[in-house]
């Protein structure tokens, strides 16, 4: 009898790939990757202050671990290890959420400039429990 968790995790890539959100496919991997790329124009937008910069590098960290624990996933060798990946992923997002946050309500960049980019913190946050919640249920 087959170990479930040793099983090859392309099923748990395809559950993450097909993902459907508010009537559409959503591609986290692309999805991620561009919200590092807009994670990291915000950073380069602060100010060159103490403030700016210590939020600056923990929004640039965050902002891009999420992308990179989603790729790390994918190559996950079990839906356990790809579920704990997407989990780490979502933390990330959440932490990124909470600098970009504090960079609003510290006045560094205009709320206008950032409502967007909060919202998709917002948007890749119930995508990626969502992931993680399927993923567990369907390796019960």
């Amino acid at each position: 009898m087959a170990n479930r968790h040793n099983e090859n995790p392309s099923r748990s890539n395809q559950d993450c790939r097909d993902y459907r959100h508010a009537g559409g496919r959503v591609d986290i991997d692309a999805r991620t990757f561009e919200f590092a790329n807009r994670v990291l124009k915000v950073v380069a937008a602060l100010p060159s202050t103490v403030v700016g910069r210590t939020i600056g590098q923990q929004l640039a960290r965050a902002g891009t671990a999420v992308g990179a624990n989603v790729e790390e996933a994918q190559g996950g060798h079990s839906r356990r290890e790809f579920a704990r990946k997407m989990g780490i992923a979502r933390g990330e997002a959440r932490e990124a959420r909470y600098w970009l946050r504090l960079v609003a309500s510290q006045g560094l960049l205009s709320e206008e400039r950032l409502s967007d980019i909060i919202g998709e913190s917002d948007e890749i946050l119930r995508i990626l429990t969502a992931i993680v919640k399927k993923t567990r249920q369907n390796a019960d």
